[in-house]
């Protein structure tokens, strides 16, 4: 059955726990010097990945986690790459654990994908290696990455497919390392069964590699300062990073709040039935519950949405990332366990947000960053100096295909399009820029012209003005590619048809769209969801990401920051006098100041 309520155990599970080591004092110079010797490692883990790792979504975009846990699978840290990889490690552990606990070795390997056993999703391969110290297990090491392909019925990416095990070749918690003996027999039979196995076999040894080097500072740590000062130490951060979020979340009004209702575009199958996502933030005293009560029915296709895996970690992270903002927080507060402790979700069962077994879960991201979206919008009103206006919140996968040159295996390219996040008070919106939960890189054209029959003819911001707004919203970016064979197309984007709130009296932002050759006779508005679909040699695919919300009264907003708008050709001098009440001398680009205090006057009066 799919759990409805799973709030992150903390402290209680180190209690379940057989510890091995003791309590004990860590001076507070040992403790930053531990604290920044976890930070460092995780950091390290994901360079050694991605930088290794042969598919472009991970060496490129990033699209990878990586951290150190104990052996209940807490994080002690976690690398500066994607939330949503770093935060699901734990549930992977658990999934993990409930098959393998009491049989781990040294030298072991274990691989992992299993949404319904704590996976983000199928496509994020999970590697995990146990950690022993003098003979004991005392934790592990571990890391995720997006692989370019697991088999299932379409190359990359797919939407419409029937069950989880449609979606590709499951792996539920497989040694394929036992007591250090590899077991290439397997390797082999999983790489038979992709259709990049060149990408996979080079992603696969990238992610040993990571874990082994976690494995390898780890116990480096602890050869310097000992089991039990090393794992103090780790507990007082986790404590410490728990008091920090609490003391922020008792700061806010206990009550419940609230999201605008949203709805995405549809399920990639029923055209025009739009995919409901209700969210509503209860604060009580010092803890937070995401309730999402009053979402769509779980879907017929891969549109649903991994609970523990993905849910989970993004309503932790959305709410640790509004209330503990490096913007705005002077301490150092590290991610690990201790920001899982005062954050619970829920969601019924049978939900686009707890499917049940064994319902496709494949492409979940547009739907767990419109939950980061709905929480930040809910929270707005009583954090206005920490909300933003609404962002893209629609993470824009594409997977281009086509069978390669041997005639063996395909080619696969995933791109990862910019959205933009919403304006907040006292900045505006970012542009072109992967939003919330996603935070990968975009790729860079010419290693994807050098390697695939694709031409960019255009990568730049939007045409379409930003959202005006006190502080303007993002603007999103439009790409046009040129295909320069048959190419198979496969995408989980969501076009924001409902577009990016504005906050406060800024306006809403701007949908996105797909076109294929556009501006063309044979022009045509392409779904954001689709799977098998064929971009023809000669033909061309416009991908035009959505716009953030402007935050406050577009009248409020300096008159010489719509200047350098102007200026920079954001506006047009029509839109600033109509949308912020601007009114700009055309003859030498200047603000008319008495033409623009009258404007301003009269509409206040109004």
């Amino acid at each position: 059955m799919a759990k409805t309520l799973m709030p992150r155990e903390g402290v209680s599970l180190a209690a379940q726990a057989h510890k091995t080591w003791n309590d004990v004092e860590v001076d507070p110079i040992t403790l930053k010097v531990i604290g920044g010797s976890l930070n460092s490692m995780a950091k390290e883990m994901a360079q050694v990945l991605y930088r290794m790792a042969y598919s472009s979504l991970i060496r490129e975009s990033e699209d990878l986690g990586a951290g150190i846990f104990d052996v209940n699978g807490r994080e002690l840290c976690e690398s500066d790459s994607t939330p949503m990889h770093c935060g699901s490690i734990p549930a992977y552990i658990r999934g993990i654990n409930r098959r393998l606990a009491g049989t781990y070795k040294p030298g072991d390997v274990i691989l992992h994908n299993h949404p319904y056993h704590g996976a983000a999703h199928s496509p994020d391969y999970g590697v995990v290696i146990p950690i022993f110290w003098e003979g004991e297990h005392i934790g592990f090491a571990g890391c995720t990455g997006h692989v370019s392909d697991i088999g299932g019925n379409f190359p990359g990416l797919c939407m419409d497919v029937v069950d989880v095990w449609a979606e590709g070749k499951l792996m539920d918690s497989m040694k394929i390392y036992d007591g250090g003996v590899r077991n290439d027999m397997l390797i082999q039979h999983i790489l038979d069964n992709v259709r990049t196995p060149e990408q996979n076999r080079g992603d696969l040894e990238a992610l040993i590699a990571c874990s082994r080097i976690g494995e390898k500072r780890f116990t480096e740590l602890l050869e310097k300062y000992g089991l039990d000062t090393v794992m103090s130490a780790s507990e007082a951060w986790m404590d410490y990073s728990e008091h920090m979020l609490r003391e922020r979340i008792r700061a806010l009004p206990n009550g419940s709040y609230e999201a605008p209702v949203g709805y995405l575009d549809d399920d990639g199958k029923n055209r025009g039935v739009p995919v409901k996502v209700a969210v509503r933030v209860q604060v009580e005293d010092e803890d937070v519950l995401i309730d999402l009560t009053g979402s769509n029915d779980q879907v017929p296709t891969a549109f649903n949405v991994p609970f523990e895996g993905s849910v989970l970690p993004v309503a932790v992270s959305a709410i640790r990332t509004i209330l503990l903002d490096e913007y705005v927080t002077e301490e150092f507060v590290p991610q690990n366990d201790g920001c899982f402790r005062p954050v619970r979700a829920y969601a019924p069962e049978g939900t686009i947000f707890n499917p049940d077994f064994p319902a496709s879960c494949f492409a979940r991201f547009s739907q767990v960053n419109r939950i980061f979206d709905s929480i930040n919008l809910a929270l707005a009103p009583v954090l206005p100096d920490h909300a933003v206006a609404g962002s893209s919140a629609a993470l824009c996968a594409i997977a281009y295909s086509g069978v390669a040159e041997d005639g063996e295996s395909y080619w696969v390219y995933i791109e990862i399009n910019e959205g933009s996040y919403g304006a907040r008070n006292g900045k505006d919106g970012m542009d072109a820029v992967d939003a919330l939960m996603a935070n990968t890189r975009n790729n860079p054209i010419e290693e994807l012209e050098l390697n695939h029959a694709m031409r960019a003819e255009r990568y730049e911001l939007r045409d379409e003005s930003p959202a005006p707004g006190q502080w303007r919203g993002g603007i999103g970016s439009v790409r046009t590619w040129l295909m320069q064979t048959d190419t198979f197309l496969g995408s989980e984007a969501d076009n924001r048809n409902d577009p990016p709130a504005g906050v406060l009296g800024g306006a809403d932002g701007v949908s996105g769209a797909f076109v294929r050759n556009a501006g063309r006779d044979d022009e045509e508005i392409l779904f954001s969801k689709v799977t098998q679909e064929m971009v023809r040699e000669g033909e061309t695919l416009e991908i035009r990401m959505p716009s953030g919300g402007g935050f406050g009264d577009p009248f409020e907003r300096e008159p010489q920051a719509v200047l350098m708008d102007v200026w920079d050709e954001y506006l047009s001098a029509e839109e600033a006098r109509r949308d912020y009440g601007v009114v700009v001398n055309t003859s030498d680009w200047t603000v008319d100041v008495e033409g623009t205090r009258a404007l301003r006057s009269a509409r206040a009066a109004s």
